[in-house]
């Protein structure tokens, strides 16, 4: 889809400035305004931009006219994100994704929308991204690999060649998935898990070898 002439960042809190950042100096669109949802917009102006109710973004800045991009972090498992995501979506826009100039990504890879990927990222041979993901700076994702809709992985990760991984995971600092293994959907990676087979829905992974903490609750 042809990209519009001005842009607005879904989101007002940490993610999103940081968000800002990026995209006012490599994206093709001008940023113009941050939207959330009524009840948790603090203020009316962030970084000099006015932060219109989301509840009626489509009123004030419409999908005709601008793009979209959804910049929340993995609250709730990525499902804040996910849900904003889906709805901006369903009002038509067009949902951007930003790629760092400074991330090494084979030409080959298949890049859904809404993603956000920072520098110092290698992404190989044949790897597939789903859509709405994060890639925060410095991970390795393995060729032909592939990763699902709505994750978070955040930064020093390695997820190996040939692996699967559902929607809506969180991968923490340091975790390393070895060739092969199937990650199931909505698992939590904790930061410096080594997993080394294939997990179960809806679990929390902890150590080296990898093992799920028990009575964890997602």
């Amino acid at each position: 889809m042809r990209k519009k002439p001005k842009l607005v960042i879904i989101g007002a809190g940490e993610t999103a400035e940081i968000a800002h950042w990026y995209l006012k100096g490599h994206y093709l669109s001008k940023v113009v305004a941050f939207s959330a949802e009524r009840e948790f917009i603090e203020e009316d102006v962030l970084l000099g931009l006015p932060v219109v109710p989301f509840e009626e973004l489509e009123k004030t800045h419409p999908p005709s006219e601008h793009d979209a991009f959804v910049a929340v972090s993995f609250i709730g498992l990525n499902r804040l994100r996910t849900r904003l995501y889906d709805e901006a979506k369903r009002k038509g826009y067009n949902l951007i994704s930003y790629r760092s100039s400074g991330a090494f990504i084979w030409e080959n890879v298949k890049i859904g929308d809404n993603c956000f990927i920072f520098e110092d990222n290698v992404i190989q041979y044949h790897a597939k991204i789903g859509n709405n993901v994060t890639l925060w700076s410095g991970n390795h994702i393995g060729h032909r690999t592939v990763i699902g809709d709505n994750c978070f992985i955040s930064s020093h990760v390695v997820i190996s060649g040939f692996c699967e991984v559902g929607e809506s995971c969180f991968f923490g600092v340091n975790s390393c998935v070895i060739d092969g293994v199937k990650i199931a959907k909505d698992c939590y990676i904790g930061a410096g898990a080594v997993v080394v087979k294939d997990t179960e829905e809806g679990k929390v992974y902890i150590g080296n070898p990898a093992r799920i903490l028990k009575d964890s609750l997602l």
